[in-house]
């Protein structure tokens, strides 16, 4: 008798187990989703992207919040710590912000690349969305990974020329601008057996010595229109809305795929180019 009523006892707790499991699991299953809608829903209001996990405070560098800096970064790119800041600079009447367009056509650019990681998550991205861009790279990462620009031209992106290690063309001597763009021309010539038509300034920050060096080498100077302020790391949704909400027919974007960490840059990108292309716009490569 007392074996009976243990084993009924026994069994009355294996069952409310089992509820309480079944329980706990459909609250798991039917949380409400808390990522982007489907593509589809009306473009404004937006909600918001998924953000990235939140990072520990402190320097961030290729490997993320706390590593060794990977052997990428060759030396410290200024570009998050320039006493000017992208984009600070008087737009100068020679330099490309904009394109003539009569189509919703965009140019998105990506500077400071090519990156181990960050570069060829981005060159899927584009991929999967039959979408085309123009990669401005800098000359010390290039000889680093240069298979990766014959990635981005295999792609049928364009690539370009961001100098060979980022300084700011405006504080050098004409020889060292030379040397800058120059260095970094044959190198992409060297590779992909063509040399770069096109090069942006590093901040955008060109003035007459330097756009006359640039001419003189057979390239387009390029600016940008739209800033997707990817290098503050603002996360992965500012990013985003910045680029969403400023898009004109025509208009230069500028995003990241090296200089620092831009895993935001990559989630920014995944959510918004489908949305982006709902609105009509083709992102095409820059022809100078």
């Amino acid at each position: 008798m007392a074996s009976d009523q243990h084993t009924n006892t026994r069994r009355r707790f294996l069952t409310a187990a089992v509820v309480v499991g079944m329980l706990s699991a459909g609250r798991v299953l039917f949380l409400p989703d808390s990522g982007p809608p489907e593509t589809g829903t009306p473009p404004r209001p937006r909600p918001r992207p998924p953000q990235p996990p939140a990072t520990a405070t402190g320097p961030v560098t290729a490997g993320g919040p706390g590593d060794t800096p990977q052997p990428y970064r060759l030396r410290p790119m200024p570009g998050e710590t320039s006493r000017s800041g992208p984009g600070a600079s008087p737009p100068h009447p020679d330099v490309a912000f904009r394109l003539a367009t009569d189509r919703r056509e965009i140019f998105l650019t990506f500077d400071d690349g090519p990156h181990p990681v960050h570069t060829p998550g981005i060159l899927r991205i584009l991929r999967r969305h039959e979408a085309r861009a123009t990669f401005f790279v800098i000359g010390e990462n290039a000889a680093e990974f240069p298979g990766l620009l014959h990635d981005i031209a295999e792609a049928g992106h364009a690539v370009a020329n961001h100098t060979w290690s980022h300084p700011q063309l405006t504080t050098l001597p004409p020889g060292a601008v030379r040397n800058e763009l120059g260095r970094t021309s044959s190198l992409i010539e060297d590779v992909l057996g063509a040399a770069p038509d096109m090069a942006r300034a590093p901040y955008g920050d060109w003035d007459d010595p330097s756009l006359d060096i640039c001419n003189d080498l057979g390239m387009s100077p390029v600016g940008w229109a739209i800033d997707s302020q990817d290098w503050t790391l603002p996360g992965a949704g500012v990013i985003a809305y910045t680029v969403l909400d400023e898009l004109r027919p025509g208009a230069i974007v500028l995003s990241h795929d090296g200089g620092g960490e831009r895993a935001q840059t990559v989630e920014a990108l995944e959510w918004y180019l489908p949305r982006l292309l709902d609105e009509g716009y083709r992102p095409v490569r820059i022809e100078p």
